[in-house]
């Protein structure tokens, strides 16, 4: 089974970055994953890799927290919990799930 690409973008100076790097990590824990991190500096290039804020949880290419219609953008971004409250990362146990359903595909 191949293991899913997963990049983190992120602004420079991002305040949620060490966040959802931390969560990306300990969602990962013991699987063999390669993550990469992306600093993006401008509209255009968050148009390229279809960044809606930062940080953006990209796996094998595409953001599953994207809301459909959502611009590109280098602004910041926030995500609602499994309880509906605000933060600035995915909570682990949902970049969990979107992980186990992208080796779940292969």
């Amino acid at each position: 089974m191949k293991a899913p690409r997963v990049a983190v973008l992120t602004v420079p100076d991002c305040p949620h970055a060490p966040l959802v790097r931390d969560r990306v990590a300990v969602a990962l824990a013991g699987r063999a994953v390669e993550v990469e991190l992306v600093e993006v500096r401008g509209a255009a290039e968050a148009a390229r890799w279809g960044m809606t804020g930062s940080p953006t949880v990209l796996v094998d290419g595409v953001d599953p927290f994207a809301v459909p219609g959502e611009p590109t953008s280098v602004s910041c971004r926030l995500y609602r919990d499994e309880a509906g409250a605000v933060d600035g990362a995915p909570s682990v146990e949902a970049l969990r799930r979107v992980l186990a359903g992208a080796q779940d595909r292969l």
